[in-house]
Formats: structure tokens, C-alpha cells, sequence
């Protein structure tokens, strides 16, 4: 017999995310913790010590010990589909390349739900940082569904923006303990307010929002567009440079950064008129700036610059930007600038490697950067003639001609 369990969430993805954020504010607000992942060893780890150790890396290192907590094998779909049923909430931090993966113990979870009380709602909070991540879940969700399932009345699909930073752990960390985590002291989870169906958990650091569609391109066109600035820049300044914190104290980086994040906060006010005004958006900025420089986090240029295929594709933080300029007739020269160091972002790991992606993105760039920009970015040479031509011209600038 399973019964339900209101003090109780279930997080796809036990990863930097899904521990050092989501798990470690609901254990904090007294809910117990269960993560699903594919990683044997992760679940093994989580089972045998209930717990698990968040490093808070700022001016001064703070340990949080996060209890309340295990974990099921993603692989055991119907183990998963009983933790569903019963969940107070439920929440997803897999990655896209995942998502394909949970939707069938998601799915299966729901029905037994269903037929356990045909009138208990669910809310599953969207953690993955995705543009319209509510209509994707719903569309691949109620495919799995059977027909009559009154999807819209009891799944309410919680969009979130994630502003947390996580480095990736070297080898030596993970070796050490496979489940701590390194994390910035950042600790406010941005939600959609008016997507529950039951109430709002009272957990400190969630932040519901009424335009939540205005918060995920303010996280999308500042945050991961300034982020992404700094490490293009900062790698055609000096390759050999690791740290955000090292492009960041180069002071051209630093203010051709700023001004590169301001030009695509004109682009938000403008797009979402009354949501954001000049000093909030030029304070969180600087804020951010701040918080890129945190020298104890030891987040790399190669973490925040690599994945350049979807970094740089169409609807992302820098061709998304673009073409929202466009539409607005605002200027985005910066941001296009930024786009182009891009094309020249060769960042490699702690072993010397490329991201797997990046790979495929020189074989586009070996074609020229007309082709990136249509291949990659989406744009029309047709309709977009001026970003071809004045991409072109900074390419020259840049020394690649």
C-alpha cells in the first residue's frame, strides 16, 4: 500500500544542480529528499549516508550539511513511478540531453497518481534553464498520457530561471567524495508563481514571479549572455588564462563586458516594458559582475564558454539577443561582437580536451563564418544581410580575415 507523502520531493538528476540548489533548499525547509539518477554510484553513496555536503566557496568557505535524503536508480521505472505517485512535488534537473530519458517513469508516475486520487495535483518544478520549458514538457508528457487525462488540471509544470553558479568539479574533487558539491552562496530560486496547482511550498530562497517568461530572458540575455561574453572575450585576450576571475581583471574584458550586458538590457526593457527598470537591471549587472569574480568558486572560462552549438545556436543567449534587437530596432553591435569571439572560442578542459560539441562546431567554422552564422545561428543571409556584413567586418577586426 502507498500512501501520499506531502513533505516529500522527488529531483530527476543528482547533479551540481539538483544537490548544491533544489535538493539542498527543500531538505533545508524540512522535506525529505529523494533523487533519481542514472549513476549507480551516486545512489549507492546517497542510500549508505543519507546525506551529503554542499562547500559554499566565497570570501569565507562555509560547509552545509544536507540531510533527509536518498536516492533510486532511474532505471528502476516502476521503484521511480511510486516515488512520483507520492511526491509532495517533484522537480527536474537532468540537462536537455536527458529529459527524453524521465519522461516514461514521469508519465507512469502520473497515472498511478491518477488512480490513486483523481482530484491530487502535482507540481514539477522545470530546473533546466530552457526557453519554454512548460510547453515542452507538456507536449512530450501528454503523449504518454492516456486519452481523457485532465493534464492541465492536475500537472502544473514550473517553469524556473536557475541563477546559481556550480563549477565543475575536478577529478581530484570527485575522487575525494563523490557527492560533495561546490557551490556560490547565490541562493534564490526564481519560479512561475501562477503555474502551481497546489499551494507555493513555504521554502525559503523561492522566488515566485507573475511574468515569469520576462525572468528566464532576463537569466537567458544578462546573466548567460554576460557570462558568455566574458569567457570569448577573455580567451582572444589571453588563452591561457583558467579563471573568470583572471579575464575579469582585465579591465577592457571587464567594461566591453558590462557595456555588451547593458546594450541587451536596453533590448529587455523595451521588450517587457513596466517588468524591469534601467537601475534594477544596471544593479543586478554589477552584481553579477561581482559574483563572476568570485576567485573561491574557481569557475573556469572553459565551463562558462564551452558547449558552442548551443550556446551560439538560434533562440540562445547571443543570437537570441540579436535577433530580439532586431525585432525592436534597438542596436546589438556589443552583442554580435561578442558572438564572433565566439566563433574563435577553442576553451579545453582540466585534461586538454574540447567539450565533445565544440568539435563539431570547428568543422561549421572551418566552412566560414557565413556558414556559422547560418548553420549555427540560425540567421538568413537574405533577411539578416547587415549582421553577415558587419560580422564579417569584426572578424576582420579581430585579426581573422
Amino acid at each position: 500500500m502507498i500512501t501520499f507523502q506531502p513533505d516529500k520531493i522527488v529531483i530527476f538528476g543528482a547533479g551540481k544542480i539538483g544537490r548544491s540548489f533544489i535538493g539542498q533548499l527543500f531538505s533545508r525547509g524540512g522535506y525529505e529528499v529523494v533523487f533519481v539518477d542514472i549513476s549507480k554510484r551516486v545512489i549507492r553513496a546517497l542510500n549508505k549516508r543519507k546525506s551529503y555536503t554542499v562547500i559554499i566557496k566565497s570570501d569565507v568557505e562555509e560547509v552545509m550539511n544536507i540531510l533527509n535524503v536518498r536516492g533510486v536508480l532511474a532505471q528502476e521505472e516502476e521503484s521511480v513511478a511510486n516515488e512520483v505517485a507520492t511526491a509532495g512535488i517533484v522537480a527536474v534537473s537532468v540537462g536537455q540531453n536527458g529529459l527524453g530519458g524521465i519522461f516514461p517513469s514521469l508519465a507512469r508516475g502520473l497515472k498511478k497518481r491518477f488512480e490513486m486520487d483523481d482530484h491530487a495535483a502535482l507540481d514539477i518544478i522545470l530546473a533546466e534553464n530552457m526557453r519554454d520549458a512548460d510547453e515542452y514538457f507538456r507536449r512530450e508528457l501528454a503523449k504518454l498520457m492516456p486519452q481523457g487525462y485532465p493534464f492541465d488540471r492536475l500537472v502544473g509544470l514550473v517553469e524556473t530561471s536557475i541563477g546559481k553558479m556550480v563549477p565543475i568539479l575536478l577529478k581530484k574533487d570527485i575522487e575525494t567524495d563523490i557527492l560533495r558539491v561546490f557551490a556560490e552562496p547565490y541562493n534564490t530560486l526564481i519560479l512561475d508563481g501562477k503555474a502551481f496547482k497546489n499551494p507555493i511550498p513555504r521554502i525559503e530562497g523561492l522566488a515566485p514571479k507573475e511574468n515569469m517568461k520576462a525572468w528566464v530572458n532576463r537569466k537567458l540575455f544578462i546573466h548567460n549572455l554576460g557570462h558568455a561574453t566574458a569567457a570569448y572575450l577573455g580567451y582572444l585576450d589571453n588563452p591561457a588564462n583558467v579563471f573568470m576571475y583572471e579575464t575579469l581583471a582585465v579591465p577592457g574584458v571587464f567594461n566591453q563586458t558590462r557595456e555588451t550586458m547593458l546594450q541587451s538590457a536596453d533590448i529587455l526593457m523595451k521588450k517587457y516594458p513596466g517588468e524591469f527598470s534601467c537601475q534594477d537591471l544596471t544593479r543586478h549587472i554589477d552584481d553579477l559582475l561581482r559574483r563572476f569574480q568570485n576567485k573561491a568558486l574557481g569557475d573556469t572560462i572553459f565551463r562558462v564558454g564551452c558547449d558552442l552549438m548551443r550556446k551560439l545556436s538560434p533562440e540562445d543567449r547571443l543570437a537570441g539577443a540579436i535577433r530580439s534587437a532586431i525585432a525592436l530596432s534597438l542596436p546589438y553591435q556589443k552583442i554580435l561582437f561578442a558572438l564572433v569571439c565566439g566563433f574563435h572560442f577553442r576553451g579545453t578542459d582540466e585534461n586538454d580536451l574540447l567539450f565533445p560539441g565544440d568539435v563539431e562546431f570547428i568543422r561549421h567554422f572551418d566552412q566560414g563564418i557565413p556558414h556559422v552564422l547560418s548553420t549555427v545561428c540560425g540567421f538568413d543571409e537574405t533577411a539578416h544581410g547587415r549582421v553577415f556584413g558587419e560580422a564579417l567586418e569584426i572578424d576582420r577586426l579581430l585579426g581573422n580575415a
